[in-house]
């Protein structure tokens, strides 16, 4: 995998250049929490974990599981019901990817198969379904055909969304996109 640098923690973001589930389940976990804190959620899981193995997970036991992601510092303002959403996709991963992760990308023959499999798994909806179809291109070179149409505007040039996330300036760039975008609904 390439070098990710996204959570802007040298630990966190090895992990997520290394650990495909991590990658996921960083991305499950960016919503209403800044970006590189959600991304780094993944890393705190494997610390007090021991493991990201998506079969581990899936079978832990759900509120031991959830106290130690809510544990402060946890992995997300809502670190409890995020517990059960990354349960519920290493659930996925298990059953429907026989635990490789990263099948679920590489093997997609289009752009379009790849964003049907993102958006099917829990907790991503149509707009997290682009972003991470564009992450995977823009930043691992997972490009089949027809990517650049199911992830519109996130697949351009730009500094539009973590997807274009590659470094410390980076990540200003996007949050400054970010706020532009939300004063401009506001008018």
């Amino acid at each position: 995998m390439a070098r990710i640098q996204i959570a802007q923690d040298p630990v966190a973001d090895e992990l997520l250049s290394t650990d495909p589930f991590a990658l996921l389940a960083g991305m499950l976990l960016d919503q209403q929490f800044p970006m590189e804190r959600a991304f780094a959620g993944p890393a705190k899981i494997k610390d007090r974990f021991g493991t990201l193995d998506p079969a581990a997970i899936a079978v832990a036991e759900p509120e031991s599981f959830a106290d130690l992601c809510a544990t402060p510092p946890a992995i997300h303002r809502y670190g409890r019901s995020m517990a059960g959403r990354i349960q519920e996709l290493a659930r996925v991963v298990v059953d429907e990817y026989n635990g490789d992760t990263e099948s679920i990308w590489t093997t997609a023959r289009s752009g379009e198969e790849l964003f049907g499999r993102i958006r099917a798994l829990p907790g991503f909806g149509e707009q997290k379904a682009k972003i991470f179809t564009a992450l995977l291109a823009k930043q691992l070179d997972v490009k089949p055909a027809g990517w650049t149409k199911v992830t519109g505007d996130y697949g351009r040039k730009g500094f539009r969304s973590v997807a274009d996330v590659v470094d410390a300036d980076s990540l200003i760039k996007v949050r400054e996109f970010k706020k532009a975008v939300k004063a401009a609904a506001k008018k």
